[in-house]
């Protein structure tokens, strides 16, 4: 019997390879980026480990401008990082 391969993506921040379901994937929309908690949103999408720390570096780093070509406003990185928060507990 085959196994199933898992898909894995790439970390913007500290560029470390996660299977998908591991990440969280922000899309950039009309209002700038959000989160895609389904992993399924249209649009294209960065992934980024579940952790405070990558976001801060992916911020410092401008990862977002990089990947998404939409810069970061505090508003999303909030929003962004409650999501983090709220998956670590």
């Amino acid at each position: 019997m085959k196994t199933k391969k898992i898909p894995v993506r790439m970390c913007i921040a500290c560029r470390e390879g996660r299977p998908k379901k591991e990440l969280v994937r922000v899309i950039a929309t009309e209002d700038g980026l959000s989160v895609d908690e389904t992993g399924k949103a249209h649009g294209r999408g960065a992934y980024l480990c579940p952790n405070v720390d990558c976001l801060d570096k992916a911020k410092k780093i401008k990862a977002f401008e990089r990947s998404l070509g939409a810069s970061i406003s505090e508003q999303s990185y909030s929003a962004i990082k409650r999501v983090i928060l709220r998956r670590g507990l």
